[in-house]
């Protein structure tokens, strides 16, 4: 008997872009941290052994790392020394999934977001690698559309 439901294929992790402020800033190698996790308290309730109770705590979102090759751009770099100056500019990101013919399907909305830690190229004479730098950021939270 021939299946007749449709397959639906997953999204490719390498189809993807950076807006920050409305402004895409594509050009990303890497995007990791689309992470949130909510704490959990244990609760051994007195005279019921058969469980114990499961309480929602505390909700921690992780930070947003962000990896692409060195060009002439310093504009994250001025970004992150600002925050180094005590001039905190949050902004709002958003990391965009598009499917093979480069349609939005969807979208993580980070808020007010500013960086945190930015890390430098490596570099390696012998090897022809592209010198990559990292930006990581820290925000408020996101919704996804």
């Amino acid at each position: 008997m021939p299946a007749t439901g449709s397959r639906t294929d997953p999204y490719r992790g390498s189809h993807f872009f950076i807006e920050i402020d409305g402004v895409d800033h594509g050009g990303f190698t890497e995007c990791a941290g689309l992470q949130v996790e909510t704490e959990v308290t244990d609760y051994a309730e007195g005279g019921n052994n058969g469980f114990v109770h499961k309480l929602p705590g505390r909700t921690k979102w992780t930070n947003l790392t962000l990896k692409w090759g060195t060009t002439d751009s310093t504009t994250l770099w001025e970004w992150y020394q600002k925050v180094t100056q005590g001039q905190v500019e949050r902004k709002d990101v958003s990391v965009v999934l598009y499917n093979s013919v480069q349609e939005e399907v969807r979208r993580w909305n980070l808020r007010e977001a500013y960086p945190v830690k930015w890390i430098g190229p490596a570099f390696n004479a012998t090897a022809p690698a592209v010198a990559i730098e990292a930006l990581e950021l820290t925000h408020h939270g996101f919704e996804v559309e």
